[in-house]
């Protein structure tokens, strides 16, 4: 599977690792449920990325979860994290709607969605750590305009579209700035049911 995935690695590093663009994603270790549902939403057109959609087109949703299974299987080490500017209220703020999110936005922590240590959840809610400072503020983004979309309910479109744009910038500041854990794997489970309903992850309520 290594030297089938070739064109995957090219792009998000060897292994998946993905240390070279901002705006690429590491993919190694992410939960298999979440990578099968990225690529199902990239060759299906509810995430928009022509290289992705052209790669994708021809492979079945078999070989799809076999890919996901791959990368998922992988437990490599992670890079030190890189962050971007921010001062310290902005961290305070960024701190606070990760861990307690925002009662008079009705946006949740996201602890309650991709868990305590924000490593994720399996098969499908991925970690939150490791992620680069302008990837993290670009899907925020996306989200809020609708360009990146999941499936019915679409609760990250919903949590973004209460998000303000400086709010945005605050959460992944504070991000970026923390270390991955010692067990950096998705947990098996959520301590309590999801606050929103989502769509691209049934299993976790």
């Amino acid at each position: 599977m290594a030297r089938r995935v070739l064109a995957c690695t090219a792009c998000h590093g060897a292994e998946g690792r993905a240390v070279g663009s901002a705006f690429v994603p590491r993919i190694a270790g992410k939960p298999a449920g979440y990578l099968y549902r990225q690529m199902l939403n990239f060759r299906d057109g509810q995430r928009r990325h022509e290289g992705m959609a052209r790669l994708l087109a021809p492979l079945s949703n078999e070989y799809l979860r076999e890919i996901a299974a791959h990368f998922a299987a992988l437990d490599l080490p992670w890079p030190t994290p890189q962050p971007g500017p921010a001062t310290p209220a902005l961290l305070a703020q960024g701190e606070q709607l990760v861990r307690q999110g925002d009662v008079a936005r009705r946006v949740p922590a996201c602890t309650a969605c991709h868990g305590a240590a924000l490593t994720g959840v399996a098969p499908a809610v991925p970690g939150l750590l490791g992620l680069p400072h302008d990837y993290i503020t670009a899907q925020l983004g996306a989200w809020r305009a609708g360009t990146r979309r999941a499936l019915a309910p679409d609760c990250m479109h919903d949590v973004a579209a209460r998000l303000s744009p400086e709010a945005s910038a605050a959460v992944a500041a504070w991000l970026t700035r923390q270390p991955m854990p010692a067990d950096h794997r998705a947990v098996a489970a959520l301590p309590a049911p999801m606050p929103l309903r989502c769509g691209a992850a049934p299993e976790a309520r």
